[in-house]
């Protein structure tokens, strides 16, 4: 494999026309100098823009918003070009660019640079590609398909709070990424990684499926120089340097009082099975923390066939996210079984509390749920609490949702299936999150 380059170096050979952004809801053919990009993106324009309407009306777990150039200033202005669909070219190679916001943003402190990314990919990327796939079933005439998405991490200093902006560049070879979404384990998808080009914030990463720490850049190279490299990664180097793709790193993250509302601050990361970890780091707390997400990744194996069949069928009947399978995870070292639902109600953010709403989103679509729920979930003395997030849309406004976290004890679901505690009980024995920040909540009161 050759991913041995600078920075991820992109050429969008266009030039914008007069006509507002917002009236064009796709980059125009007519706008493109190239003759090639031009003749791509009018040969495939319908499938695009279909393809821009699927992505704006798909639930993420967190707002994503397709923007032709991830760039902090724009969106604070206000100014985003939303047409994050084009035919682009990397190194004389043809590439489908998907480039977009996630409105996010990361505990720096609970989730590592690697486990962010992790995150985005499997937030983000995955389901994004499943929808390109849907939109080109026989395959696309270019060589590549690339993601560029931006999204916030957040830290706490002393008695304020910074926000910063990270960037995840992944680009693909066409096999690669349809190959991506149906290779069967963890150790093929990670292949599939080693030999695609990875950026974050505009420096080579090489990124490991489910573990804390991404891979030493050299053995991941090293790990794929015996197979077939993929038509992306193959291409020779021409000595050509196009402006970079990715916008510049984002430079230091500027302190704030306060967190914008659209801010999403994301639970530990739903797992997968990690790839093998690079080794011991000889912390005792390391060391737990690795037993622990051992513990979850032997149980995703164990319980995988159960969890893909609960997620066929339960999509209608519980409501459950497809991009976003119930999967064992890690929360304050104990192996959780995460489960994501969405509300098919709506609420009018103007007219409900963070307070009412969570107590609906427990009575009104989780605990109803739980009875015939439950029982079809894994069973194993080793999961310590279920993880429910229901996820709530406000009204009609795509950008405005929330995601309610349940985080109980499994005695504690138990005893609630078993009408031996009341909802309330089973409130004060868990942890009850809304959008990453944990709230108290009394089920009456606020009823």
């Amino acid at each position: 494999m050759t991913k041995r380059v600078a920075s991820l170096r992109l050429v969008a050979c266009v030039v914008l026309v007069l006509t507002p952004v917002s009236l064009l809801g796709q980059v125009s053919p007519a706008e493109i100098l190239n003759p090639k990009l031009k003749a791509e993106e009018q040969k495939y324009l319908p499938q695009l823009e279909s393809l821009r309407q699927t992505i704006d009306q798909t639930r993420f777990r967190f707002a994503f918003v397709l923007t032709r150039y991830v760039t902090a200033d724009t969106e604070r202005q206000g100014l985003a070009d939303t047409r994050g669909l084009e035919f682009v070219l990397f190194h004389e190679q043809m590439l489908l660019k998907v480039s977009g916001q996630y409105k996010a943003a990361f505990d720096s402190q609970r989730l590592t640079q690697n486990q962010r990314a992790d995150q985005v990919l499997q937030d983000v990327i995955v389901p994004t590609l499943k929808l390109v796939r849907q939109q080109f079933p026989g395959g696309l005439d270019c060589d590549g398909i690339g993601f560029e998405i931006a999204y916030h991490t957040r830290a706490a200093k002393q008695s304020y709070e910074y926000e910063g902006k990270e960037m995840l560049v992944v680009v693909f070879s066409v096999p690669d990424a349809f190959a991506f979404l149906t290779v069967g384990g963890n150790d093929a998808r990670q292949s599939i990684l080693n030999r695609s080009q990875i950026f974050a914030n505009g420096k080579e990463f090489a990124l490991a499926l489910g573990a804390h720490d991404p891979l030493d850049l050299d053995a991941a190279v090293r790990a794929e120089t015996n197979e077939q490299p993929s038509p992306a990664a193959s291409a020779p180097d021409t000595g050509y340097s196009p402006p970079p793709l990715v916008s510049p790193p984002a430079g230091p993250a500027v302190p704030s009082k306060s967190v914008p509302a659209e801010r999403r601050e994301l639970a530990p990361p739903v797992a997968s099975p990690a790839a093998p970890s690079a080794g011991p780091t000889g912390s005792p707390a390391d060391s737990d923390t690795a037993s622990v997400q051992a513990d979850a990744d032997r149980l995703q194996a164990k319980f995988q066939s159960q969890l893909d069949a609960l997620t066929k069928d339960g999509s209608d009947k519980f409501h459950l996210v497809d991009y976003a399978p119930p999967s064992f995870g890690v929360y304050h070292h104990r192996v959780v079984l995460q489960v994501t639902l969405r509300n098919p109600l709506s609420f009018d953010k103007n007219a409900t509390s963070i307070y009412k709403r969570a107590a609906q989103s427990l009575d009104l679509v989780l605990a109803p749920e739980l009875k015939a729920l439950v029982p079809k979930l894994p069973a194993d003395a080793a999961i310590s609490a279920f993880d429910f997030s229901v996820l709530n849309r406000m009204g009609s406004d795509k950008d405005s949702s929330e995601a309610v976290e349940f985080i109980c004890p499994a005695k504690s679901v138990d005893s609630f299936i078993r009408d031996e505690i009341t909802s309330q009980d089973l409130v004060n024995q868990s942890i009850v999150l809304v959008n990453g920040v944990r709230i108290a909540l009394n089920l009456q009161l606020v009823e």
